[in-house]
C-alpha cells in the first residue's frame, strides 16, 4: 500500500501502479479500459504491478484477466420525468443482479450530435454494452458506426441498422385509452399529445387517430404538451373552454395532472363533464382528484428486458436474429376520472 502523509496507509492510485510498472499513468489508464493499441509487453507489465499493488484489484485486475469490463452503458435524456427514471432504475437492479455495473451518460437534447457524443463518451469507457434509453427518431452515419462497434439495444426508439428495439406497445396504448372513453359512449376523444420529436408520443397519436377513423367518429385537431403538468395545464384551460369536448386521452400522467387542474378552474368538472385518460400510471396518479384513469406502462420490465437481449448481444451475438425487437404490452387501470358521457349508460369497467 502507498504511504499517506500522516504516516497511515492509502490505497494504491494509477499513479503507483504506472510506477511500478516503468509506464505512464496514461498507459495504465488505455490498458484498464481494454484499449487495443497497446503493446502485449507493456499490458503484461501493467497486470502485473496492479496484481502486486492491490490496485482495484476486484474490479480492475479481473477485467485485465477476462478482457471484460462487466460494465454496460446507458444513454438517457436529462430529465425529471418518472418514466425515464423508472426505465433506468429497471436497469440498474437487472444489471446489478447479472453482475454488472452500470455507465450513465446523460444528454440535454436529442440532436444526433448529442447522442453521439453520449455513446462515444461510454464506447471510450469500454463498456461492453449500451442502452439507449431516448426516444430517437432520426438517426445518423456516426449513430450507426457506434452502435455496430458495440452491441446496442433502443428503448422506445427508432432501430439503427445494428440496433435491437425493446418497446412497448405505444400505438395499443392510445388505443386502450380511446376505446375505453367510446366505449362509454363519448362522441368522440380530444388528445393532448406529447413533443412531436419523441417517438412515443408519436406512435400514440397516431393510435389515437387510427382508433377514431376506425370507429367512424371525427378526428378533432391535437394540441401539443412538452411532458410537463405545466403544458397540461396550459392546454386544458383550452379545452375547457370548448364545449363540445366531454373525453380527453392525455399522452402522460403529469400533463393530465394540470389538464384536470385547468378543467376544475374552469367549472368543468372530471368526469362527470370531461372525462381524463392519461399514460404511464405513475405512483401518483392513484392518488389524484379524482384518481386517474391510466395505461400503465410497465417501465421496471423494460429495463430488465433491455438488459436480458443486451447480454445475449454481448455473450451469445450468433442466437440473435437481425433484425429483432421485443414488445412489452400496456395495461388499462380504470379509475374516478372517467364516466359515461351524459345521457347514455355506463359501461362496464375494465382493469
Amino acid at each position: 500500500m502507498a504511504k499517506q502523509g500522516d504516516g497511515g496507509q492509502r490505497p494504491p492510485g494509477m499513479t503507483d501502479v504506472a510506477r511500478a510498472a516503468g509506464v505512464s499513468a496514461q498507459t495504465v489508464s488505455r490498458v484498464l479500459s481494454g484499449h487495443p493499441n497497446v503493446r502485449e509487453e507493456t499490458r503484461a507489465k501493467v497486470v502485473a504491478a496492479v496484481a502486486r499493488l492491490g490496485y482495484r484489484r476486484n474490479n480492475a485486475a479481473r477485467m485485465l484477466s477476462s478482457g471484460r469490463s462487466r460494465t454496460i452503458g446507458v444513454v438517457t435524456l436529462r430529465t425529471t420525468f418518472y418514466s425515464r427514471a423508472a426505465v433506468t432504475s429497471g436497469i440498474e437492479r437487472a444489471a446489478r443482479a447479472a453482475g454488472y455495473a452500470v455507465s450513465t451518460a446523460t444528454t440535454a437534447s436529442l440532436d444526433t450530435f448529442a447522442l453521439e457524443t453520449a455513446l462515444s463518451r461510454l464506447t471510450d469507457q469500454g463498456v461492453e454494452g449500451i442502452i439507449l434509453s431516448v426516444p430517437l427518431i432520426h438517426g445518423s452515419t456516426r449513430l450507426e458506426e457506434l452502435t455496430r462497434a458495440t452491441p446496442t439495444i433502443t428503448i422506445d426508439g427508432s432501430r439503427t441498422d445494428a440496433t435491437e428495439v425493446v418497446a412497448v406497445d405505444q400505438a395499443l396504448a392510445a388505443r386502450l385509452a380511446t376505446r375505453h372513453l367510446l366505449d362509454l359512449g363519448h362522441e368522440t376523444v380530444w388528445h393532448l399529445a406529447g413533443p412531436a420529436q419523441w417517438l412515443e408520443a408519436a406512435s400514440r397519436r397516431d393510435g389515437w387517430r387510427a382508433t377514431l377513423e376506425a370507429a367512424g367518429r371525427p378526428v378533432p385537431p391535437p394540441l401539443e404538451g412538452d411532458w410537463s403538468p405545466a403544458s397540461g395545464y396550459r392546454n386544458g384551460l383550452v379545452l375547457g373552454r370548448i364545449p363540445e369536448v366531454t373525453a380527453v386521452f392525455v399522452a402522460s400522467d403529469e400533463m393530465a395532472f394540470g389538464v384536470v387542474k385547468a378543467l376544475r378552474e374552469l367549472g368543468r368538472r372530471v368526469p362527470e363533464d370531461v372525462s381524463v385518460v392519461g399514460v404511464d400510471d405513475i405512483e401518483l396518479a392513484e392518488y389524484c382528484a379524482p384518481p386517474l384513469t391510466t395505461v400503465a406502462q410497465p417501465f421496471a420490465q423494460m429495463g430488465e428486458l433491455a438488459v436480458a437481449h443486451l447480454l445475449r448481444h454481448i455473450t451469445a451475438p450468433e442466437t440473435v436474429p437481425v433484425p429483432a425487437s421485443a414488445s412489452v404490452e400496456p395495461r388499462l387501470v380504470v379509475r374516478g376520472s372517467t364516466a359515461a358521457a351524459a345521457g347514455t349508460a355506463p359501461a362496464p369497467r375494465r382493469r
